[in-house]
């Protein structure tokens, strides 16, 4: 671990120098990856040199007490040491996150996507109250939502709802939020109070930059036809849905809600890249199984991930074995109280597989 700190930090200062010299800003792209690097360096060295300083004076007090004759400072110094000795646990294990390989979405915009699975009309009730929860969470931080689709269900919530989630690190907040959501809760409709279950499928999905996934429109097929549902008359009387499919694939997106054919037919292609590049990052981590061990669970759409339960106000995230009697909170948008634990684990489970436990 020292010696990789020792490592980021050496190149850390030749990335300043770098950026100091005249000739480095000829070259605009070159600068921008240097400053991008020297920044994502930043914290690590900042982190190490706060170490270094704290463990220097650790050491300095020491020798006082060791050497030292008179008790004034030897107790002082006692005192100090017994001070700096939690700050260079607390710096140490800092490093040791700091130091896990960065999820290289981790900064990016997120595309999320609900939808409703079994349970009929409750089901959709569902969706639209976790549209909700991930929609105050986000505005509690200053995020940006932007409804993208939607298909209403008929008695109340969604059947689908697609929407993209703008603000930084909102794909490193909610990645774990993929896959199988149960609610388990008497529906308004049930006259003898049955608890009935239902589940919701969520997808977080990164945003595709269009250096990642390039399209080939020979591959697309376009087909524009009526919106139909709510939107106002024009939205009724013109060819503005538009549906994509991408051939190889099999991938297809729909989107009527613009009014323009133009922009629904940009908000499908957002969403297409975005499940394009989601199918090859996993096709990706499919072949690296030793980094499965570090994930928390693994991902997959199929898999439940959390039990809501309203008559008992419990909350269970069942990858980490999460209980929370404080359901309400949560689905009112304090999301940080399961997320948090989430990652935690996530972190310590990387730690291990990098032995750096």
């Amino acid at each position: 671990m020292w010696d990789k700190l020792n490592e980021v930090e050496k190149r850390f200062e030749e990335l300043g120098r770098e950026l100091s010299s005249p000739e480095v800003h000829s070259d605009r792209a070159r600068v921008t990856k240097l400053t991008k690097e020297h920044k994502e360096l930043s914290e690590v060295v900042a982190t190490y040199r706060a170490y270094k300083k704290a463990k220097e004076e650790y050491e300095g007090s020491k020798e006082i007490i060791e050497a030292g004759s008179d008790p004034e400072m030897i107790e002082m110094a006692k005192e100090e040491v017994g001070l700096l000795e939690k700050e260079l646990e607390v710096l140490q294990g800092q490093l040791r996150i700091l130091l896990l390989p960065k999820d290289p979405n981790d900064e990016k915009n997120i595309i999320l996507e609900i939808r409703a699975g079994a349970g009929g009309d409750e089901a959709g009730i569902f969706a639209g109250d976790l549209f909700r929860m991930y929609t105050r969470y986000a505005e509690g931080l200053n995020w940006k939502v932007d409804l993208m689709g939607a298909s209403e269900a008929s008695s109340g919530g969604y059947k689908e709802v697609i929407a993209m989630i703008n603000g930084a690190g909102a794909y490193s907040r909610l990645k774990f939020e993929s896959g199988v959501h149960r609610v388990q809760r008497v529906p308004d409709t049930e006259t003898q109070g049955r608890i009935h279950t239902s589940t919701v499928t969520v997808a977080v999905l990164p945003e595709a930059e269009d250096v990642e996934i390039d399209i080939n429109e020979n591959e697309l097929r376009i087909d524009v036809y009526r919106s139909s549902g709510p939107g106002g008359q024009s939205v009724n009387t013109t060819d503005s849905a538009v549906r994509i499919t991408h051939v190889p694939t099999g991938i297809v997106v729909a989107m009527q809600d613009e009014k323009s054919q133009i922009k629904n037919k940009a908000k499908a292609m957002k969403v297409l890249q975005a499940r394009l590049l989601e199918r090859k990052q996993a096709e990706a981590d499919a072949e690296r199984q030793a980094d499965r061990r570090s994930q928390v669970g693994s991902g997959d759409r199929s898999e439940k991930v959390r039990t809501y339960n309203y008559p008992q106000s419990r909350i269970t995230d069942h990858r980490i074995g999460l209980t929370l009697h404080s359901l309400d909170q949560v689905v009112n948008g304090d999301l940080d109280q399961v997320i948090d634990p989430l990652i935690a684990h996530y972190q310590a489970e990387a730690l291990k597989g990098e032995g750096l436990d």
